[in-house]
C-alpha cells in the first residue's frame, strides 16, 4: 500500500504540471472500453479498479498541493517561465525538502518494520500493535507536514501568472480523470 500510495503521488506529481503544457484545443479521444473479462468500479468484485478509484478519490483534494513540490515546478520551468532566482529558490527548497523527506522515510520504515515483527505471532496483541502504529502514523504526518510546507513555500514564490497557469493544469487534469 507504501508502494501504491508513492506511485500515486508521483504520478500526481509529473502529470500535473504535464497538463498545462498541453494544447488543450483538440478533439478529446474516446474513453477507452474495459477489455472482456475486465470489472467496472461499482461492480462487485472490482478490487484493484475500486481501490484505484477510492485512491484517486483520496487524492484528489492533494492534487493542488503536489502541484506545487518544487520538483513538479522545476520540471517545467521552462513552461512557467521561471525566473533565475525562482528556479535558485526552488532548488533550494527541494533539497531542503528531500533531507526532512528522507529522515521521516527512515523513521516510517523502523516503526513498520516494528509493527510486522509485532504482527507475527500466532494471535497479535493489539495492545503490543497499538504503539507501532501509531508511532509510523506520526512519523507519516510529519513527512506530510514537511510537504505541505514545502509546496505552501514554494507557491509564495510564483507570480500570479505562474499559479494561474498552475491551478488551470491541475483542474484540466482532474476533469480528466473524472471523464
Amino acid at each position: 500500500m507504501k508502494s501504491l500510495a508513492l506511485i500515486m503521488t508521483a504520478a500526481c506529481l509529473v502529470a500535473a504540471p504535464l497538463a498545462a503544457q498541453q494544447d488543450t484545443s483538440h478533439a478529446r479521444r474516446p474513453a477507452a472500453r474495459p477489455r472482456a473479462g475486465m470489472r467496472r468500479p461499482g461492480m462487485a468484485g472490482g478490487g484493484n479498479e475500486e481501490m484505484m478509484a477510492m485512491m484517486r478519490e483520496m487524492m484528489a483534494p492533494m492534487m493542488r498541493v503536489m502541484a506545487y513540490m518544487p520538483g513538479s515546478l522545476l520540471a517545467h520551468k521552462d513552461s512557467l517561465n521561471l525566473t533565475a532566482d525562482q528556479v535558485s529558490k526552488l532548488t533550494a527548497l527541494q533539497t531542503a525538502n528531500r533531507a526532512a523527506h528522507d529522515a521521516a522515510q527512515s523513521d516510517i520504515k523502523t516503526h513498520l518494520d516494528e509493527l510486522t515483527e509485532a504482527f507475527q505471532t500466532a494471535a497479535p496483541d493489539t495492545n503490543a500493535l497499538r504503539p507501532h502504529f501509531e508511532a509510523a502514523q506520526a512519523a507519516m504526518a510529519k513527512a506530510h507536514w514537511a510537504g505541505l510546507t514545502n509546496a505552501a513555500q514554494s507557491r509564495a514564490l510564483l507570480t500570479d501568472a505562474q499559479r494561474q497557469k498552475v491551478d488551470a493544469a491541475v483542474a484540466a487534469m482532474m476533469r480528466r480523470e473524472h471523464m
